[in-house]
């Protein structure tokens, strides 16, 4: 069940971060779920390396959206070289 609501919650982050950010952004449902879930781990790393988070504590929607975004504007900066 916490896969579940990991999943849902992602979808939910990486729709809002896809909205803040203004520009073409790739994929559909899946890739926006991937997008949230991964900016959540991106910002429990860096909340964690500051100490802003301990251990075990989950990180708030805020700074997953945060986290969202900086991954799609990396995802952006890397694309955009290869093209």
């Amino acid at each position: 069940m916490t896969f579940l609501w990991m999943l849902i919650i992602g979808l939910i982050v990486g729709a809002v971060a896809k909205f803040l950010t203004p520009g073409r952004d790739p994929g559909g449902c899946l890739v926006t779920m991937l997008l949230g879930v991964v900016g959540a781990m991106l910002a429990g790393f860096l909340g964690r390396a500051a100490g802003w988070y301990g251990e075990g504590e989950p990180v708030g929607f805020i700074a997953s959206v945060v986290g969202a975004v900086l991954v799609l504007l990396v995802y952006r900066v890397i694309r955009g070289r290869s093209s």
